[in-house]
């Protein structure tokens, strides 16, 4: 997988996912904190996607991960926002505050500021849940200005779904 996209490659990769989705009857949401729906708006330019997308949730703030998909406090203030326990209580948030049954969440540092020695600018990590599988995760650093990360994060997440549904 290429970490560089273009609109194009984007559009590509939603519309597959899409047909894929309606194939199996799966519907999916999202949970995005640092790529503020980039990946919802990508899904919802591909025509018809209202048969296979419910809904977005842009939790940027700690609050609004909590208050929108229920995750705990205590995740967040022993993780930090931006860990694995974070994007997994994200993305199972999105199952139980939605009708889909696949989801996607991003938590990440876009950058240019926010960044520690142990979580750099470009950490960002990402979980799936849904389709009859365990919660998975990954993490990624991405390099970039602010821009760059957040559609390379667009990219892994999508490249993720499809990977999670077996690349149909």
């Amino acid at each position: 997988m290429s970490l560089f996209s273009s609109d194009d490659d984007l559009q590509s990769l939603a519309a597959e996912l899409g047909r894929c989705l309606q194939q199996r009857e799966f519907v999916i949401a999202t949970a995005e904190s640092c790529t503020g729906g980039w990946v919802a708006k990508i899904l919802t330019d591909i025509p018809g996607s209202s048969a296979w997308f419910d809904r977005g949730f842009v939790t940027y703030s700690n609050e609004a991960k909590q208050e929108m998909l229920g995750v705990d406090p205590e995740i967040i203030d022993a993780n930090g926002a931006v860990s694995e326990a974070t994007a997994r209580a994200m993305a199972e948030g999105v199952l139980n505050n939605s009708r889909a049954s696949v989801s996607l969440a991003i938590t990440g540092i876009a950058g240019p500021g926010g960044g520690t020695p142990y979580k750099p600018v470009g950490l960002v990590w990402f979980a799936w849940a849904g389709g009859g599988q365990p919660v998975g995760s990954v993490d990624h650093i991405f390099e970039g200005d602010r821009e760059s990360i957040r559609r390379q994060a667009v990219l892994r997440a999508l490249h993720g779904v499809r990977d999670r549904l077996d690349g149909c």
